[in-house]
């Protein structure tokens, strides 16, 4: 672990090597089907561990130049490379440069963050200053990880796991100014207690969408005459709502987290209709049950 955090030669030929590995490991996960919103794919759309590769830059750089200008590249190599692998795999080819934008205004930042980042190894007071930006964004991840976990276990958990040590790792791995890790690793823990309370007050995420609109694609005839309700009830909740866009009837619901249950319709003459409901993180599959012989 020291020799991570310091004790690296970390030359340009080795800095541009880490780059393409990250880049190209990202990209893969990024349409690997078995990775879609899972801890693996999570590198491909948020910070926690682009933050652990930055400060691994940042304190095996030898000058404040020095860490500016490799935390730069490395971003400027790994985040192309990202979405270059995935051209000719993507619908959208060359097109899907297009969400490059808000990486590469990231890339310049990378710059004067690497630079003032520097100055963390001179373990002053005020360097530990510089890393406690770090722990809130990271801590923020994690509790948006916590609660995607509370929601849909054991989706992100893996992430949420990540971020809460690495929140703790950093101020120990950093400074080696017995005052600076106290204080880094107890500004730590209360940044997690605070995000983990923040986070069980929220209750967790929710999934909304429109599962039926009325004389939709599904066939489905309804207003607000009509019962619609989940056989599970943890799955969360459904009800019918009136759209004035549209000028009709939906079916909306706030899910709570992924599995299959049945959602059932009752209409006022009596009649009952049952479909097969699907839930998965960003989207469903629903069917309507023909066959009731089981």
């Amino acid at each position: 672990m020291k020799r991570l955090f310091g004790g690296i030669d970390l030359t340009w030929k080795r800095l541009v090597i880490f780059a393409v590995m990250a880049g190209l490991y990202t990209g893969f996960m990024a349409m690997l089907p078995a990775a879609k919103d899972t801890s693996f794919a999570d590198i491909t759309i948020s910070f926690e561990w682009w933050v652990l590769f930055g400060i691994i830059i940042i304190v095996n750089s030898a000058s404040p130049m020095d860490s500016a200008l490799k935390c730069f590249i490395f971003f400027l190599i790994s985040q192309p490379l990202v979405y270059l692998v995935q051209v000719p795999f993507n619908v959208d080819g060359w097109g899907i440069f297009r969400f490059y934008r808000g990486w590469f205004i990231w890339t310049l930042c990378t710059f004067p963050m690497g630079f003032v980042g520097y100055y963390m190894k001179k373990e002053k007071w005020w360097s530990l200053l510089i890393l406690v930006p770090t722990l809130l964004f990271v801590g923020y991840h994690y509790y948006s990880f916590f609660t995607e976990t509370m929601s849909f276990f054991p989706r992100h958990l893996l992430s949420a796991i990540f971020c809460a040590v690495t929140v703790i790792l950093y101020p120990l791995v950093v400074f080696s100014v017995k005052k600076l890790r106290l204080g880094g690793v107890i500004i730590s823990i209360v940044i997690l207690i605070a995000f983990t309370v923040m986070g069980l007050i929220s209750g967790g995420n929710v999934y909304n969408t429109v599962l039926l609109v009325n004389n939709g694609s599904a066939g489905v005839e309804f207003d607000d005459n009509c019962k619609f309700y989940l056989e599970d009830d943890s799955f969360g909740r459904v009800y019918v709502d009136y759209e004035k866009n549209i000028e009709d009837y939906m079916l909306k619901a706030e899910l709570t987290r992924t599995g299959e249950t049945r959602l059932i319709m009752e209409t006022p003459d009596g009649e009952k209709r049952e479909f097969e409901l699907v839930i998965n993180r960003h989207d469903f599959n629903i069917q309507e049950i023909t066959d009731h012989s089981e």
